[in-house]
């Protein structure tokens, strides 16, 4: 079955680490919609190898239309921290029980969110504590899958393991 892909998404995004999920994704059949501030905008990553064509305005968007979000990581998390839009999409996306993809540095709006209490993650090392701190069980590992919701990785060395992860779970 063919999902519906959110992805928040914003500039200095890790660029493989939304352009190669977002690749497998797509041969895979699934289809991505970018959301940020404004349909139409063009967004760069972090090293200017990739660029996103936002599709969707976040002010539109509802997280009943979508089957699983991605985050990428980057300094993308960071910036989606600073507007109470994308916090409040995160948590209501949370509270649907659909799978949550996240990346490196991307787990940073999920504590701002406040929905990694309990969870079994992985992310970025220097965000660690940060994690621990908000209440995630942390695990030093490549790949995460926490009950097919919550799908973390630490690097962009992690990509193949949390492509492959992530497909399992899009695919069910």
């Amino acid at each position: 079955m063919h999902k519906k892909i959110a992805v928040l998404v914003t500039y200095d995004f890790e660029d493989a680490e939304y352009a190669e999920p977002v690749e497998a994704f797509r041969a895979a059949r699934h289809s991505i919609i970018n959301l940020e501030s404004q349909a139409g905008k063009i967004i760069y990553g972090k090293k200017r190898r990739a660029f996103v064509t936002i599709d969707q305005s976040i002010d539109d968007a509802s997280v009943h239309d979508f089957d699983a979000l991605l985050i990428p990581g980057g300094f993308s998390p960071d910036n989606l921290c600073q507007d109470e839009r994308y916090i409040l999409f995160v948590r209501h996306f949370a509270n649907t029980q659909k799978p949550i993809l996240c990346s490196a540095d991307a787990p940073k709006i999920l504590m701002h969110a406040g929905v990694v209490k309990g969870r079994r993650m992985t992310c970025i090392h220097h965000l660690h504590q940060d994690l621990k701190d908000a209440g995630a069980v942390l695990y030093d590992t490549g790949v995460m899958n926490d009950n097919n919701l919550y799908i973390s990785s630490q690097t962009q060395y992690d990509l193949p393991a949390f492509i492959q992860e992530s497909l399992l779970v899009l695919n069910r």
